[in-house]
Formats: C-alpha cells, sequence, structure tokens
C-alpha cells in the first residue's frame, strides 16, 4: 500500500493490485463514502462480501496515515473520497473439450481511500 498526502487536511491511502473486480468492490465503497470512520468500520464489520476485507485494510492505513502524519483524531475523520479503479488482468487458461483452451481473466483492481476531518455545519 502506497500513502501519499496531497492537502494538508487530507490522508490517502492506496491497495494496488487486489484481487477482485471492480464492479464489487465499488458496491462496497458506495456504502462508505461519506460515513465517518467508526460508522464505516461497524458497516464493513458485518457486510457478507468478500471485498470488505481489503478494504478495511486500506481504511485503516488511511486513518493511520492521518493520526501519524497529520496529527489528526480518529474519532473526527470522514471518508471523504473512495473509488476502485480496474487493474491488470491475470490470463489463465482452461483445457476444455477436444483439445481447445478457454481463457480465463482474474481481475484485479485499485483501491484509493482519503479522509478528511469532519466540516462542522
Amino acid at each position: 500500500m502506497t500513502t501519499s498526502s496531497p492537502t494538508a487536511t487530507t490522508a490517502q491511502a492506496h491497495g494496488r493490485f487486489i484481487r477482485g473486480s471492480v464492479s464489487k468492490v465499488r458496491r462496497v465503497l458506495d456504502q462508505i463514502r461519506g460515513r465517518s470512520y467508526r460508522d464505516a468500520l461497524i458497516m464493513l464489520e458485518f457486510m457478507p462480501y468478500r471485498s470488505t476485507g481489503p478494504i478495511t485494510k486500506v481504511l485503516r492505513s488511511a486513518v493511520a496515515n492521518a493520526e501519524h502524519n497529520l496529527g489528526l483524531d480518529p474519532s473526527t475523520l470522514v471518508i471523504s473520497q473512495a473509488s476502485a479503479d480496474m487493474g491488470p488482468s491475470m490470463k489463465r487458461y482452461r483445457p476444455r473439450a477436444q483439445g481447445r483452451a478457454f481463457a480465463i481473466k482474474k481481475q484485479t483492481c485499485h483501491i484509493s481511500i482519503a479522509v478528511a476531518p469532519q466540516t462542522e455545519s
């Protein structure tokens, strides 16, 4: 996982080459975007999807970056951005009838999560 900080109040974390399709990861990210860190962790804990494991890992990394690099309190953090982009596909082949080969594409994705302190409004 790599980290970067484009602005002074936003901390990011990236998970690259995560096995799983982009659409399955995006359906989870859409649920947690805009939520507080605590609410997002609770939601991820009880969702029945396989992609919640890597997403939780990237989210915890983003919050650790905010806490360590920017000195922010984790209880005040909100998920400001959450996205998943397509990664390279691993190409595998499966034998089929009469000597033919059937291509299988094992998809990967890149997960990006940014957290920022909650704005008082």
